[in-house]
């Protein structure tokens, strides 16, 4: 057996060309061709979760002139999500793991809506906290499950072209919802006929993925051992022994990226004068860029892996990062008035802005952590550290936009910190390449029976 180098040849001197046919499927593993009808339910599901927790990015302005909120209160609700994906993520992955991820994700992806429905009933600012806290505890979930089901479903050569297609479907679906609810925002009570609408919806979402979405099994050259793929949280410590996870988890500060998401139709209608559906529409054209970004992300990440080995993937991370930073100075700092150009400029860093997870760094957790570590790597990093992370930057962002003002928190919270992490990037070239060597050799010598 062959196993990949740094260099992108194989153990036989080969150039390694990335065949992109699928791979063997191991016995008992998924078919095929179930995994089309998989791959849509899961970007439904994921869409339909993404738009529930951005039901308060959108609908804020109103929310605020019903309750006589100041923008802090925007932090603190955004806020809930992210803690949510720290404290719940990692707890949904070890249900999914013990109870199966198909279950797991029908229940809390898709029936736990009715509390996001439930949320629209609320009298006051407090009763709405406590439901909307509720009800996003299930939105959290189905990321790190899906994660672990798509590194079982395709393998490490198509993983990216995977990553990249449940994101980009998942944004062209959210595309059309983003809009399509924020028309309830020419209603003062709009924001309670978008929670309805998206509790339901995210109902029809979990049904979906109980009929299309069949459970694979964890791919192992151990095809029965029952902790392979499985989240446990005592193996975190054991993941920072690899470089490439360390490095991974100290650089989620500088991704700042949903603290944008979060406050975009509020900047736009408070910094730039649009109404909440234009807003909305706005936001949905930034996010078709967004669903193309992460589709051709995925065969690009793949590309750099042919063309210039493991180190293909680093490369192209540091282009992205620079060119998001350069985007958001020209899509946030200049006011392109209402007009046609305001919709190109935000499309085309829509463009750029999901390159480098899709591509880069999904790809990356998978090809140098162990499978049986797989899940923990996706839980850890994505759910508990991120969501962490981000939950403070999304609650600071709201009090200090009171006190500098959003475009100035922009600059310093988003372009800043994109660019220190184009730097920061370059630890990887002496990590990554022997991370994915020695994994590729454990599993070669696994599956050679002298591991």
């Amino acid at each position: 057996m062959s196993v990949n180098h740094a260099d992108g040849s194989d153990s036989s001197g080969r150039a390694n060309t990335g065949n992109l046919t699928a791979a063997p499927e191991e016995p008992g593993a998924a078919p095929v061709k179930g995994r089309g009808k998989a791959i849509g339910s899961l970007a439904a599901a994921s869409a339909v979760d993404n738009s529930e927790n951005s039901l308060i990015n959108t609908f804020f302005p109103l929310i605020r002139d019903a309750f006589g909120l100041s923008l802090g209160a925007l932090g603190i609700m955004a806020s809930l999500s992210r803690f949510a994906r720290m404290i719940a993520g990692p707890l949904w992955a070890m249900a999914a793991d013990r109870f199966g991820r198909k279950k797991v994700l029908f229940i809390v992806t898709g029936l736990w809506g009715a509390w996001t429905a439930a949320a629209g009933l609320a009298p006051n600012f407090t009763t709405l906290l406590i439901l909307y806290s509720i009800g996003v505890l299930g939105t959290v979930a189905s990321e790190p499950i899906t994660n672990g089901l798509l590194s079982d479903l395709f393998d490490d050569e198509q993983r990216g072209r995977a990553f990249g297609t449940v994101r980009s479907l998942g944004s062209l679906i959210g595309m059309g919802l983003g809009p399509a609810i924020a028309l309830f925002a020419n209603d003062p009570n709009g924001w309670r006929y978008g929670m309805f609408a998206m509790g339901g919806l995210s109902v029809l979402s979990g049904f979906a993925i109980l009929v299309f979405v069949r459970e694979p099994q964890r791919r192992s050259a151990v095809s029965d051992d029952p902790d392979v793929g499985r989240f446990r949280l005592a193996d975190a410590v054991k993941l920072f022994k690899i470089p490439t996870i360390a490095l991974l988890g100290g650089m989620l500060p500088l991704v700042t990226s949903l603290v944008l998401f979060t406050y975009f139709v509020t900047f736009m209608v408070d910094a730039r004068g649009w109404g909440v559906p234009s807003a909305a529409l706005l936001y949905s054209v930034f996010s078709g860029g967004m669903a193309l970004s992460s589709f051709f992300g995925g065969f690009l990440g793949d590309w750099f892996v042919r063309r210039f080995g493991h180190r293909g993937r680093i490369m192209l991370m540091q282009l992205y990062l620079v060119a998001v930073a350069g985007m958001s100075v020209v899509a946030l700092q200049i006011d392109w008035g209402k007009g046609i150009v305001a919709y190109v400029v935000m499309f085309l860093f829509g463009l750029i802005m999901l390159i480098g997870f899709s591509a880069c760094v999904l790809p990356m957790v998978s090809a140098v952590a162990p499978k049986q570590l797989s899940a923990t790597a996706f839980a850890v990093l994505f759910s508990l550290i991120q969501g962490g992370l981000s939950a403070l930057l999304t609650l600071a962002m709201g009090f200090l936009g009171e006190t500098l003002g959003l475009t100035q928190v922009m600059l310093y919270l988003v372009t800043v910190p994109y660019l220190l992490n184009a730097v920061y990037w370059f630890a990887f070239y002496k990590t990554y390449p022997k991370d994915v060597a020695r994994q590729d050799e454990r599993t070669a010598a696994v599956e050679a029976g002298t591991f």
